[in-house]
């Protein structure tokens, strides 16, 4: 979706500053929100490309206004809502007011550092070969879905080259539907930076991760 996280190329946002000996969490309610958002992943009541959705699907105003740690928050009070293991009412008071849903598996302590370890590889298998090959020129698609996608919306419509294949892995549009896995093929394609943003520009070149359904040959 062209959501407010769909920020690349846009102006008017200012420098990113670095912050030199930056902590890994700037107050201790953040690490409980990665922490509950582990462990409420692990359940299996939606997946990584679904988190991602609620995110991005926040209303603007408000995930612009907001921290990296407050994004995480609200999107994952909506996956709790939606798959019915907690009422909005039941957040905001921090009671419960009806018996605990089955999910299908906890998270215990001592699984966090595995779990985080193995990850979750989305590499998957397909008989049909790959449509496009290392040094071929594509154009990608010129697509605005209403939901999520991975395709920024700066290279939308652009010509690049292809320069790595990484096989097939799970498609993150339909995932996030809830849609299955439909996994394709998926590459590395190069962009000249003035492709995407004309000759004023002080970039070389953009590297964007693209599903094989996000191409056309050129």
């Amino acid at each position: 979706m062209n959501g407010a996280q769909d920020l690349g190329g846009m102006q008017g946002f200012g420098p990113v500053r670095t912050e030199p000996g930056e902590p890994v969490f700037h107050a201790g309610w953040e690490a409980r929100v990665l922490a509950v958002t582990l462990a409420m992943g692990a359940t299996g009541k939606w997946n990584l490309d679904m988190s991602r959705a609620a995110r991005e699907s926040l209303p603007p105003a408000q995930y612009l206004s907001s921290t990296y740690y407050q994004i995480w928050f609200e999107g994952l009070k909506k996956l709790i809502i939606g798959s019915g293991l907690a009422s909005a009412e039941e957040i905001r008071d921090g009671v419960a007011r009806t018996p605990p849903a089955p999910v299908e598996r906890a998270l215990l302590a001592g699984q966090v550092g595995p779990a985080l370890a193995k990850g979750s590889p989305a590499g998957r298998v397909l008989d049909a070969p790959a449509r496009f090959r290392v040094g071929d020129t594509v154009m990608t698609r010129q697509m605005h879905p209403p939901t999520h996608t991975r395709l920024p919306r700066y290279c939308r419509g652009k010509r690049g080259e292809v320069i790595a294949l990484h096989g097939a892995q799970v498609f993150a549009d339909t995932n996030a539907r809830g849609e299955g896995e439909q996994p394709q093929y998926l590459y590395t394609v190069r962009f000249g930076a003035a492709e995407l943003w004309g000759p004023h520009t002080t970039a070389a070149s953009v590297c964007i991760d693209c599903w094989e359904s996000y191409l056309e040959q050129d």
